[in-house]
Formats: structure tokens, sequence, C-alpha cells
């Protein structure tokens, strides 16, 4: 069933290849007719306070490749060394025709069709870039195949729940984690840049991207095929690009189509975040587990396309029947925080969970039935198909 209604804002996967960029000669000085368009559209992308107070002074262009008249890098603006300051930023693709330069930044449909055409574009970031731009939370689909940014098995600490990128400003998507052997690993496959020392960004599909700051001992990346849990570098308290950090700790935000989003109600290593009344409050839920701020998550992989974890909306187990009705005999049950793989779906009897009522029943991969309102998979309604 569909996770947190949010009211506060707005399968598996094939395995990827790390392989290395396109060879390109190493970043020169930067053109100043690309650095020009690129600044531009930075200043006029971003927070209109934020871009007076920054100017163009403020902004660090850095061109990493090149080919006649395509360019493409990385295009971030500085943000001042306080609490609730966060840089923010892009990647580019950049094309120069008789009228000047198109520029199109990560997440946009234009930056995949230029993508399709470039050749400063590898086979491997094709895959990611040219991804269809889905709506706003892929229209109400809050999978993300994602796991926690860190190894799976491990507990780390969530030292604050669902906050802005920048602070306490919305959208909130970005939560603090630390502990474990503090190695920082890429949620999901997909391609991995160097926005800054200490900031790393991974382009995934489906439109999603996750950010990953204040990290020490960072890799050095410009667009290499990442695997789910490649390590990205170390948790640390870096802020070359802007903003404070007191202890050591991941920043962890969440975009979709070239914008950050809210975390809330997004599956990431089996647990859904939840926002609370004000900005580092909240915390995230695994089946009827909460932690807030200050509690262990433990880091139970990817959610499948085609699976859930049993919320039985205070603990205990879920009946399994024979058929999509509590008519039907039961065969056992199921307990709450499993993972379940759903074969198909279909109506049956009324029931109300956590997130609301619904007469979705699931049929599982053991040919048993269960109900939808005690499922948590990201989707108001079928993921796998009617039986």
């Amino acid at each position: 069933m569909r996770r947190l209604m949010l009211s506060c804002a707005l399968a598996a996967t094939a395995a990827w290849a790390v392989a290395p960029a396109p060879a390109t000669a190493a970043p020169r000085a930067t053109p100043e007719p690309v650095a020009d368009a690129v600044t531009a559209k930075l200043l006029g992308s971003a927070d209109a306070a934020n871009a007076r107070a920054a100017g163009a002074e403020r902004t660090r262009i850095s061109v990493t490749r090149t080919n006649g008249r395509w360019a493409f890098g990385t295009a971030v603006l500085l943000a001042d060394r306080s609490a609730d300051a966060h840089p923010t930023g892009s990647v580019f693709l950049a094309r120069a025709d008789a009228k000047g330069w198109t520029v199109a930044f990560d997440g946009e449909a234009a930056f995949g069709d230029l993508a399709t055409a470039s050749p400063l574009v590898s086979e491997t970031e094709k895959a990611v870039f040219t991804t269809p731009v889905a709506p706003l939370l892929a229209g109400g689909d809050f999978r993300t195949g994602m796991a926690l940014p860190f190894a799976v098995g491990q507990t780390w600490t969530l030292t604050s729940g669902p906050h802005g990128w920048g602070g306490a400003a919305a959208p909130w998507s970005s939560v603090d984690l630390a502990g474990g052997d503090q190695v920082v690993r890429a949620a999901r496959a997909g391609t991995a840049y160097t926005m800054c020392t200490g900031w790393i960004r991974v382009i995934h599909d489906r439109g999603y991207s996750t950010d990953y700051y204040h990290l020490w001992n960072s890799i050095s990346v410009n667009g290499a095929g990442v695997a789910q849990g490649t390590v990205l570098g170390n948790t640390g308290t870096d802020v070359t690009c802007g903003g404070s950090a007191s202890g050591r700790h991941v920043h962890f935000g969440l975009r979709q189509n070239s914008a950050y989003v809210p975390i809330a109600g997004h599956g990431i290593g089996k647990w859904d975040f939840v926002s609370g009344a004000a900005a580092y409050q909240g915390g995230a839920r695994h089946g009827s587990a909460y932690a807030g701020g200050g509690g262990g998550v433990y880091n139970y992989g990817a959610l499948g396309f085609n699976q859930g974890v049993v919320d039985a909306n205070g603990g205990g187990t879920l009946t399994r029947r024979s058929g999509p009705g509590t008519g039907y005999g039961a065969l056992g049950s199921v307990a709450d925080g499993a993972t379940v793989t759903i074969s198909c779906s279909a109506n049956g009897t009324s029931h109300t969970g956590r997130y609301g009522t619904t007469a979705l029943w699931d049929r599982l991969s053991d040919g048993s039935w269960v109900s939808d309102a005690y499922l948590s998979t990201g989707v108001n309604g079928p993921i796998n198909g009617w039986c």
C-alpha cells in the first residue's frame, strides 16, 4: 500500500558495470562563453535569495569534458559556512550553435535529449540520462529500489529526521546518518560525479539521484558507473562548498527531475521515512518498528519493485489465507517487518491499516494471500499486475 501521504510538500534492476567515463583530456580552464551560459542558468534556477546573495562570483563551474561544440561538467552555487546553508548544483551538458549555448541540467528532459546526441556521454551514462522524466514522485509511485547509504547488514544512527538539503526549509529531502564503519556507499546503481570536495552525486534511473555531503576521503569521479554499495568516501565534516557540520556524518539527500523532493514516504533500505512537526524531527519506520532522531536504523538492503514490507500496524503477525479475503482458510502467518514478494493482486474483503482502507489483496510468491492494507510497497494499488 502507498506509504505516508505527504502534506508538507509539493525488482531487481540489471547490475551496472563499473566502467570509467569516456577518456578525455584533463579539465582545462573554463571557456568563458559556456561558463557564462551555465552560470546564468545556475543563478536563474537557484533560490532567488541565495542567488542574489551569492552572485556569479560564488559559483563554481567545472568543465570536465569538451569536444568541439559540446561541453560537460558540474555547476555549483557555493553557500556560506553557516548553519542552515548548503551548496546547490547540477551536472550540466551544453551544446553550442550559431545562437549560442544550449544548457541542460541533470534531471531535466532536455538533458536526456542532449545526452542522446552527445559524443561526451558514455553508454553507461546514457542508460540513466535518457530515462524518461517521470511525474514528480513518479505519479504516486514512491518506490526507489535504494538501500541506505552504508553497508547492508550494518546499523547506523539516524542523527536527525527529514529536513531540507539546506537546513529547515522545505522540501525535507534529507537525513543525517553516522556510525557503523563510517564508510559511505551508493544507495543504488547509477553514474557518479564529484560536485566539489566532499560532495558526490549519483544519478540513478527513474529520474532519481542521491547526494552525499560532508564526506572525508571522497572519491574523485567523472561519470563512472557505480553499483549499489560502491564506496563513495567516509563520513566527515567537510564544508568545502559551504554549510556546517558538527560531528562526522553523511548528509544524504534525495532528488528527482532536477530538484530535491521530500524523502518522507520513500522506501530506502526497507525503511519508510516519516516527517515530523518540524525539520529534523520525524524518523523512519520498518514495519511497525519506528526509529526517531538518535535511533538506530539497520540496512536491510533495497526493496524490490515487486516486494513489500509487512506492517501489522502495531506488531505481531499477518495472517496468510488461501484466497483474497477473510472468508478463505488461514495458511499460517508472516511476521511484522518481513519482506514478501508479490505475484499479482485482486480485490477482496476491505481492511484498514496504517495508511488507510483498501479492498486490495496480494497473492504472494508462495501462493498465499495477504491484505495490502498491511503491506508497505510504495504504491497505492497493485505493484505487479492483476491476477
